[in-house]
């Protein structure tokens, strides 16, 4: 199972056929596994990675590091289940250390991030204090890098 969740990390267009033959198994039971990985809520969707100043993308994404005040007998899940109801969060994460959770968060403008932020996050029972963090380019993501690397074929002049 690992090594097919794996190849599927690394690129979930490949055919059952690839991957049955990469893992040394009949295509028949590669399409079971994943059946049955996706039945069992492990493999919880198939997601592009994409280069958004390629795709001339404006939308702003934001890493936003909240504290709180965990519920009693519900912990940090219940604020967590709650906010994650916005269609702004992209994701949400419970952390260690400084802040409690972290979430990213997409939007169209750095007005809609910022009235989010305000209006919806702190004004929320719980929340102590936010911290806003806008992203400026994206290098790699889901160990994919972004851009091609360029190559300077000029070689190191040193005095």
């Amino acid at each position: 199972m690992t090594d097919l969740l794996n190849l599927l990390r690394e690129n979930a267009r490949l055919t059952n056929r690839q991957l049955a033959d990469m893992l040394g198994m009949p295509e028949e039971a590669v399409a079971a596994e994943i059946a049955a990985l996706e039945h069992r809520g492990v493999i919880r969707g198939y997601a592009a990675i994409i280069n958004e100043e390629l795709a001339e993308s404006t939308e702003v994404e934001a890493l936003i590091e909240l504290r709180v005040t965990p519920k009693r007998d519900f912990g940090f899940d219940d604020i967590a289940k709650t906010i994650m109801m916005y269609d702004e969060v992209e994701s949400i994460s419970l952390m260690s250390g400084a802040y409690d959770l972290a979430l990213t968060v997409k939007a169209d403008s750095l007005k809609d991030v910022a009235m989010f932020v305000s209006q919806r996050l702190s004004a929320m029972e719980g929340v102590l204090s936010t911290a806003t963090h806008f992203v400026l380019k994206r290098y790699k993501d889901k160990g994919i890098f972004i851009e091609d690397e360029e190559h300077d074929e000029r070689s190191m002049v040193c005095p």
